[in-house]
């Protein structure tokens, strides 16, 4: 009797959740029937929290799948929704369920697409204040996964390592958003496809503001963080924003380690330790562009010790499988002609529509920015001049250039200063610790336990 009733509880837990508007979007997964006869508790929330099925790699799940003609939908809308499998909630600490939700969204060639987001429910929600209403606090975070390789999504990865942001964040009554920005390709460094399924992740967990869904309130705070290739993705859609989004209000960006030009990074890195990051980027980007993409893989080389086969292995590699694998390497030798032969006219389309930031919109709302002086993976100069121009146009920006670290330990030395930032924007603080019009910028020694503010 007491497996029938713990039966019947999951099975009427994730009906309620799945289904959406007048449709059906997932039937519930048999599967959980072992798990529900194993579980320990009786009550429904057991089945949103954890144990309802193991999670399947993306490239192998049916759900990775838009329904018949999503095309003809909204960007931002829903089209699938289910808890998130297995044990995510107890992993993230501080989370009463997470949801994977599967949405509408526009590629680089502005034609429809999909994306998948993670939404993380705090266990006791905040409430994030401003001069006028008492908001939700909404935390979309963009994760550095950096790979070309659809298993390498955060909605799979994060089983295997969940950032410590993402619990700090719940701990504090955030809800967190973790998009899966590079969309059912894995388009490393597609920069206008990352904005666009930034943005569109944020359409669709707002299209349940007020509603029960998930509890989300009906007027809610949001700001954006990440580091690296989160912050490709989050400055991207800070500058897209106000021609795609633009009903989004958005109240502040956190971007760490930008890399504002792809080429400066693809020079930077090739024959060094980070030169791994290199064939997910090429792939990733021109993965959007077909015509690109076919004459990028008819320059590889099909003999010799870097051939074809070697570079496309990079498909099926995670960033620090891509690391090992290619770990001091010249790209370079893995074509015909070489990198030149790459960044041929037709690339240069590409690399200055979806490689190059600052030239798709000016950013509408406060940015805090911060760099390692001695960044070794993406030049400072580049930043410096991304937000020069930025600035010359009327940007609010709060940019940080430090003199310790570089790339990697950025991340770490910069997490205070960042966390400072958001905690101020949901705090209703930020006019009182940050200037609120044009830019500041400033040399910091951070340290892994400074605050900047």
């Amino acid at each position: 009797m007491r497996t029938a009733l713990l039966l019947v509880a999951c099975l009427n837990a994730p009906a309620a959740v799945l289904a959406y508007g007048d449709r059906k979007l997932v039937q519930p997964n048999l599967a959980i029937l072992a798990t529900a006869a194993s579980s320990t508790t009786s009550n429904s929330s057991s089945c949103s929290s954890a144990l309802l099925y193991e999670p399947v790699a993306p490239s192998e799940d049916p759900w990775y799948t838009a329904p018949y003609e999503f095309e003809n939908e909204k960007p931002g809308t829903i089209l699938r929704v289910r808890p998130a499998p297995g044990n995510l909630t107890l992993l993230a600490g501080n989370a009463s369920a997470a949801y994977n939700i599967l949405y509408r969204t526009t590629n680089s060639l502005y034609k429809p697409t999909w994306a998948v987001t993670t939404l993380f429910i705090p266990k006791k929600a905040s409430s994030a204040s401003n001069s006028s209403t008492t908001n939700g606090a909404l935390l979309s975070y963009q994760i550095a996964y950096d790979s070309n390789y659809i298993n390498a999504s955060p909605s799979y990865a994060l089983y295997s390592s969940l950032d410590q942001d993402i619990s700090t964040a719940l701990g504090k009554g955030y809800y967190v958003s973790v998009p899966d920005y590079e969309g059912p390709l894995a388009s490393f460094t597609a920069g206008v496809l990352s904005g666009h399924a930034t943005l569109d992740s944020l359409r669709a967990i707002l299209s349940t503001a007020g509603k029960p869904r998930f509890g989300l309130p009906a007027n809610n705070s949001i700001a954006l963080w990440g580091y690296s290739g989160g912050a490709l993705a989050s400055e991207w859609a800070a500058e897209l924003q106000v021609q795609y989004a633009p009903e989004l209000n958005i109240s502040g960006i956190a971007v760490g380690g930008l890399t504002p030009n792809v080429t400066s990074v693809l020079f930077s890195i090739n024959g060094g330790v980070g030169a791994g990051i290199a064939p997910p980027a090429i792939l990733g980007i021109t993965n959007q562009f077909p015509d690109v993409y076919e004459y990028v893989l008819s320059l590889l080389k099909s003999e010799g010790t870097n051939n074809k086969t070697g570079f496309l292995a990079a498909q099926n590699y995670t960033l620090n499988q891509d690391i090992g694998a290619f770990l001091g390497k010249n790209i370079s030798d893995y074509f015909e002609g070489g990198l030149s032969a790459v960044l041929s006219p037709l690339a240069q389309k590409v690399i200055h529509s979806d490689g190059i930031m600052g030239y798709h919109g000016i950013p509408q709302v406060p940015i805090y920015a911060y760099k390692a002086i001695k960044d070794e993976l993406s030049p400072v100069n580049d930043t410096d001049t991304l937000v020069a121009r930025y600035c010359a146009v009327g940007a609010n920006i709060l940019y940080e250039r430090s003199s310790i670290g570089g790339h990697t330990s950025g991340a770490i030395n910069g997490r205070a200063s960042a966390t400072a930032f958001v905690d101020a924007i949901f705090g209703g603080t930020y006019a009182a610790t940050y200037n609120t019009t044009g830019c500041t910028i400033r040399e910091v020694a951070w340290n892994e336990s400074s605050l900047s503010f």
